[in-house]
């Protein structure tokens, strides 16, 4: 009886108050609305993409009433306030029949509030029915705002409002969101059954889908007695489950791109990027993908970089998959570090091209055990040159390189072009940084690639136009011109990349380009950077999860996203070589014996020479390949101790025996096979003289009781290692 009351008394009170403080105009409004959205834009103006940076709702931008389908504006104006054009805001006549439906306790299918009122709860919270509940006071407090509301506004600005404040489902804000969302469409062209669903979401956003759909249906009918409920139902089931699903980057942006670039909601943006090549890009990435599914690959990031001036023209994060950024992702670099390893040797003079480096196998040392690298291919060359050993992607010359330039040498020289995420200390990774074990980002990977192609000389990339007397003042250098100069020649030559790649490849484009590929271990990441005079474009493509691919190697996975994104740059002009910096000079150069032909060679001057002559194996070093120094071996507990051996290889053993601990154990240039003992030995390889031209301590651990009597054998074939090797870790891929 008391809420009855004062229902009937309400249009008295409101004669006899004073207005309430004023409300907003219908511009502040506007004005005030911010769209989740940031509008990218690329160099020249051109819209790339609409990022969604703010995740509390889904909002687009304001919706002028003209661009609102007119059917919805009808199906509004009957579902909550049909005498919205009459009232003054207050709608007396609801007022009474919703008091005296209260009073009798009649089911209502519309409330008493006018959308003048519910304009008024959005604009305030204080006046929404959730945070004031649905008592007479608040509706006293609405029906005040509303003619405030009225006082100020027109009827078309006051509509115009509610429908682009109002909520309609989930987080779809706004009758923009709403629109795109549930019907994948404007406004404008909403038709009567997708006008009577959203008209229906209004009192109840998150009312459940047959709900929505009866309402829809009886709105509908209302309005047309020959509307077609099983179309909205359809409808309201397609619409529902559209927004369920994340709406993908047709142009593979991210909000952290754009929040890298200071952008707020309902801001735009311009960038360095090209809308056309970010495009071509996202589709060529997209494309690539869908190619290599059927091999366990699901995602990848591209970007190209400005070699002159450090714009970023293309970022494609991911493939329109979420808010992950595959640019900024770390991963591990695979073999795409070895060309700043072989230039720092080059630098150092330690080096040429043409030097021959040992590409037998070989047994490092360390605190978690052996670590054994091994080639892609499981293949030993017996020596390469640095030219095919970078070109081919061999890993144990890469390796022996690192040794010999210097493992914290390489990582301060890392860090100093910009490969910020090699945080740990260069023990950390150890000898496997020669082959990428070090978490990289593909951002920072191919900014570091960008200092080779302008000759060794640094500058931060950019995602906005910055000055031309900005980008001379910022740039230093980091390598040497002549080094950078010799890599980059290496890293073109498909000739000498052939020995592992074939001369047919992706990597072979038509114009003068440099590339390296790289995968990591368990083939987890695949990557392929290269430049061209212009540009340096950097591919990765693996999974976001850090699933492994099946069968993918440089050259198929990466590479070709990398090549068509190349061909598309320098479609209207080739890249031309570079020319050479003071100081080279070019030299035939032979081998002898003729492990490679016959060539012309780069060479820093003072460094050329016109002979590169093995050792024959009879002058070469003798040295003990397996057993390593001051390893441990640990026997398998599980497999009896008769049948447990340890293998002894040597390198350069001809004329030359085994000597373990003391005892003669036969030819060093044959097999060897031991049943090793715990405890402490020594293994020498011994002249005829008697004297030990190599040595090797080592640990046996692990002994079974009642362990046979140690035997050695050797013969021409070797047999099986059936030990176990403590930390052994022989898991590179890369190339």
């Amino acid at each position: 009886m008391k809420a009855f009351l004062a229902w009937m008394l309400l249009p008295l009170s409101l004669a006899a108050l004073p207005a309430l403080a004023a409300m907003p105009t219908p511009q502040d409004v506007k004005a005030a609305w911010r769209s989740s959205d940031t509008t990218l834009l690329d160099r020249h103006g051109e819209i790339i993409d609409a990022v969604r940076v703010d995740m509390t709702g889904r909002r687009l931008g304001w919706v002028a009433l003209d661009d609102i389908s007119p059917t919805l504006g009808r199906a509004v104006l009957q579902a909550e306030d049909q005498r919205f054009m009459e009232h003054g805001g207050i709608d007396f006549q609801a007022i009474g029949k919703a008091a005296w439906d209260n009073l009798f306790g009649v089911q209502r299918t519309r409330g008493a509030s006018t959308i003048t009122m519910q304009l008024a709860g959005l604009l305030d919270p204080k006046l929404a029915p959730r945070s004031a509940g649905r008592t007479w006071a608040s509706k006293w407090d609405q029906a005040l705002a509303a003619r405030e509301l009225e006082a100020g506004w027109n009827k078309r600005q006051i509509l115009e409002a509610y429908l682009n404040l109002a909520s309609y489902r989930g987080e779809l804000q706004g009758i923009g969101a709403a629109a795109r969302g549930l019907f994948g469409k404007a406004p404008s062209g909403l038709d009567a059954g997708e006008a009577a669903i959203l008209a229906s979401l209004l009192r109840a956003p998150a009312a459940p889908p047959r709900t929505v759909a009866r309402r829809a249906c009886a709105l509908a009918r209302e309005l047309d007695p020959h509307a077609d409920c099983a179309a909205i139902e359809w409808e309201v089931d397609a619409g529902f489950a559209r927004t369920a699903a994340p709406a993908p980057s047709a142009a593979g942006t991210t909000p952290q791109l754009v929040r890298r670039l200071g952008a707020g909601p309902g801001s735009v943006v311009r960038s360095t990027l090209d809308a056309g090549l970010q495009r071509y890009t996202a589709a060529t990435l997209h494309r690539r993908l869908a190619e290599l599914a059927g091999r366990n690959v699901g995602d990848g990031a591209v970007i190209v970089i400005d070699n002159a001036s450090g714009e970023v023209r293309a970022y494609v994060a991911n493939d329109g998959a979420g808010e992950v950024d595959g640019v900024t992702a770390l991963r591990q670099a695979g073999s795409t570090l070895k060309p700043f390893l072989y230039e720092l040797a080059l630098e150092r003079g330690q080096l040429t091209a043409a030097s021959l480096l040992d590409d037998t196998p070989v047994d490092i040392p360390t605190v978690g055990g052996l670590y054994v690298p091994q080639n892609y291919d499981h293949q030993y060359r017996d020596a390469a040159s640095v030219r095919t050993s970078l070109a081919g992607s061999l890993n144990v010359p890469a390796v022996r390189t690192l040794m010999l330039a210097g493992l914290e040498r390489f990582h301060e020289r890392l860090r100093q072009l910009g490969i910020t995420s090699l945080t740990e200390a260069p023990e950390f990774y150890g000898w496997s940084l020669a082959l990428g074990s070090g978490d990289v980002s593909l951002l920072e990977l191919t900014s570091a690639y960008r200092t080779l192609a302008n000759g060794g000389m640094q500058d931060g990339v950019t995602f906005v136009p910055r000055a031309g007397s900005a980008r001379q003042a910022a740039k230093r250098r980091v390598l040497d011109a002549r080094a950078t100069f010799i890599v980059a020649d290496i890293l073109s030559d498909r000739a000498a990349r052939s020995t592992t790649f074939g001369l047919s490849n992706e990597l072979a484009t038509g114009f003068w380009s440099a590339v390296k590929t790289g995968t990591s271990k368990d083939m987890r990441d695949n990557w392929c950077v290269g430049f061209s005079d212009r540009y340096t474009v950097g591919v990765w493509v693996g999974n976001f999860d850090g699933g492994s691919m099946w069968d993918v190697s440089g050259v198929s996975g990466a590479a070709p996203v990398w090549r068509d994104v190349m061909d598309y740059l320098h479609r209207d002009r080739p890249s031309r070589q570079p020319a050479p910096p003071p100081g080279l000079v070019r030299q035939t150069v032979r081998f002898a014996p003729a492990v490679e032909p016959e060539r012309g060679e780069w060479f820093v001057r003072g460094t050329e020479t016109s002979l590169v002559e093995m050792l024959a194996p009879a002058r070469r070093a003798p040295r003990i390949v397996y057993p390593a120094p001051d390893s441990v071996i640990a026997l398998d507990p599980d497999i009896p101790p008769s049948l447990q051996r340890m293998r002894f290889r040597a390198y350069g053993g001809a004329g030359l025996h085994w000597e373990l601990d003391g005892a003669n154990a036969g030819p060093a240039d044959q097999a060897a096979t031991w049943a090793p003992l715990a405890g402490e030995h020594e293994v020498k390889l011994v002249g005829d003289d008697g004297r030990a031209v190599a040595a090797a301590r080592f640990d046996v651990r692990g002994a079974a009781p009642g362990q046979l009597a140690s035997t050695f054998s050797t013969s021409s074939g070797g047999s099986a290692d059936r030990s176990s090797g403590n930390g052994v870790n022989r898991g590179e891929s890369e190339r």
